[in-house]
């Protein structure tokens, strides 16, 4: 699959190497700052079972 998008991208082997390396970022991005924090509200790990320890 990646092999068949890098073959896709245009342009010269420079070009493409940093088209992948920005669409990589873009990508990685995208799920940082949108779909990790939709997701979280569905995830039962970020729950605490621990309470607050009033001294």
């Amino acid at each position: 699959m990646y092999a068949w998008i890098f073959r896709n991208l245009p342009g010269p082997l420079w070009f493409r190497i940093i088209l992948a390396l920005g669409l990589i970022v873009g990508a990685v991005l995208l799920l940082m700052n949108y779909v990790f924090p939709w997701l979280s509200q569905y995830s039962p790990w970020t729950e605490s079972t621990i309470g607050l320890m009033l001294l």
